[in-house]
Parts: C-alpha cells; sequence; structure tokens
C-alpha cells in the first residue's frame, strides 16, 4: 500500500485498529495475561522476544488479516522485528493492515490531574526510521485523571505540539489524551477535553490532519463532532480498561467511532491454545470488535 491509499484505507476502512504496543512496563502484564509467568524469562530481551512471539502468532493468525482489522499500532521493537519472513510494517500491509508506530516515552509524574507525556528528543529519528519501514503513522498517550482544566489543557497542548513534529516528518499523528474511565468526574472532564481539542484543531494549519484515540465518552455521542471535522481522519476509542463486552457495548453507543483496543482484543488469547483454538478465539474478539465499530 502506498501512502496515499493507506490513509483511504484508515479515513475510509470498516474495522478497526489493533493496539499491539504494549512496551516495557506494560509486557509484563500483558505476558502474564496470555499465560507466561515472569518466570519464564530473565532479562529484557528475552521478555521481549516472548511478547514478539505472541505479537507474530497474532499478525500471522488467519482471522487477522480478514479484513476487518484495518491497523495496528507497533512498539518500536516490533516494528524492527520480523513475521512471515517479511519486516513487521510490510507484512500488515500485505495483509490489508497499516502499520503505526507508539512513539511516546512514558508518562511524567501527575500534576493538576494530568500526567504529561516525557521528553521526547529522539521523536524525529524514530519518524524518520518509521518512514523508512513503510509505517503510516504515529501513537502516543497522556492521561487525564480529573476534571481540572490546567492540566487537561496541558496534556491537550502538548499532544498537538509533538503532533506537530511528527506532521513535519511525514507521518500522521494519533493523539491520545486518555481520560480515567475511573474518574468520578469523567463526564464534566471530558467537555473540557473537547474544548481543548477543539482549539487545538483550529489553531491546526490548513491541509494536515490528525487522527484522535480517546476513552470512550461518559456521555454517548460527545464526539460525534469531532469524527466529522476536516482536520480529523479518524477517531479511535481505546478499551481503558474495560473487558471486551463493556468496551464493546460503550463504542457502540458512539458511531463514528472505531475501536483501536489491545486488553479487548488480546484478553482470551493463551500461549497453551492450539493454532487453530487460538485463532478461533481471535476470530471471536474481532468479529465483536468490528461490529461495535460499524455499528
Amino acid at each position: 500500500m502506498t501512502f496515499d491509499e493507506m490513509k483511504a484505507r484508515i479515513a475510509e476502512g470498516q474495522g478497526f485498529i489493533a493496539a499491539l504496543d504494549q512496551s516495557g512496563g506494560s509486557t509484563p502484564k500483558a505476558l502474564k495475561g496470555y499465560g507466561v509467568d515472569d518466570t519464564a524469562w530473565s532479562t529484557e530481551d528475552e521478555m521481549f522476544g516472548l511478547i514478539h512471539e505472541m505479537r507474530q502468532r497474532i499478525i500471522e493468525a488467519p482471522s487477522f488479516g480478514n479484513g476487518k482489522v484495518i491497523g495496528a499500532i507497533l512498539f518500536e521493537k516490533t516494528m524492527e522485528g520480523v513475521s512471515g519472513g517479511k519486516p513487521v510494517p510490510a507484512r500488515l500491509k500485505e495483509r490489508g493492515i497499516v502499520p503505526f508506530l507508539k512513539v511516546d516515552k512514558g508518562l511524567e509524574d501527575e500534576r493538576d490531574g494530568a500526567q504529561l507525556m516525557k521528553p521526547n528528543p529522539g521523536l524525529e529519528a524514530m519518524c524518520h526510521r518509521a518512514k523508512e519501514l513503510g509505517v503510516f503513522g504515529t501513537k502516543m498517550r497522556s492521561v487525564i485523571k480529573s476534571a481540572n482544566p490546567v492540566g487537561i489543557k496541558e496534556a491537550v497542548h502538548q499532544q498537538f505540539a509533538e503532533g506537530a513534529r511528527i506532521l513535519s516528518s511525514g507521518l500522521v499523528p494519533m493523539l491520545e489524551p486518555e481520560y480515567d474511565i475511573t474518574a468520578d468526574d469523567r463526564a464534566e472532564g471530558e467537555k473540557i477535553l473537547l474544548d481543548a481539542i477543539e482549539e487545538g484543531l483550529d489553531a491546526l494549519p490548513e491541509g494536515q490532519q490528525v487522527m484522535l484515540k480517546l476513552s470512550i465518552p461518559k456521555e454517548a455521542g460527545l464526539y460525534s463532532g469531532l469524527t466529522k471535522h476536516p482536520k480529523v481522519l479518524r477517531v479511535v476509542a481505546l478499551s481503558g480498561g474495560y473487558s471486551t463486552d463493556e468496551a464493546c457495548r460503550e463504542l457502540a453507543k458512539n458511531p463514528g467511532m472505531i475501536a483501536s483496543f489491545s486488553r479487548g482484543l488480546l484478553q482470551d488469547l493463551r500461549a497453551t491454545q492450539s493454532d487453530e483454538e487460538f485463532d478461533r478465539t481471535l476470530s471471536g474478539a474481532i468479529d465483536q470488535i468490528h461490529a461495535a465499530s460499524v455499528a
């Protein structure tokens, strides 16, 4: 797929984006959920080798290439890896799946009710390498924990500022100011978040587009205007700790948003499953998430 073909696939595709981007901090939890205990590795390289085996198994599963998964977000080590005898981004595109790269370097400590992203001086170099490998876009996450306008606006401002660096590198940024779904004041805070995002979009130069990855809103349909905004390529939803059933039920209330789930996609996969059982389980999750995304 060319860049323009990937852009059209993301803008118009009837499907969802898989999140396969667990990094160093979240990898042990992801492996444990997959049934691989932390006694199975003794070094970080061995740990990343095991998570790469899991991701290869997902990428190569027949159901993963059935057209319902239109994109996949990768961790940097996964992007640099091989699946099906080819570099992972090339293999994904061969299967009709647009590759994205997680580019943030983790979170700062909470301040003003939000956790901003850590500084990322090597962002342009990461983007250059990703573009060399045929990646279409990036994803970066910050977290909002309360309806504090100062923290929310600062998080969104940082997302758009980093997004400008990514756009200048020739990739499409997926901005992810996640709102903690356990926050008591989420309904109020998400309205502040929406206003801040709209301000950021208004300031974006004409002709540029970003993607948005947001928590499924407390108020159904809150982000419907964003899904139609000319400077937004696509609005995707994170599962945010919901189970697959919960995430799909909530997502289906928000037409125009599509899924970009991690836990919601992977929660029932196990290392001990046969290839047939693994694919059957993955296929069931894909079908369920796809249905909620196109509802």
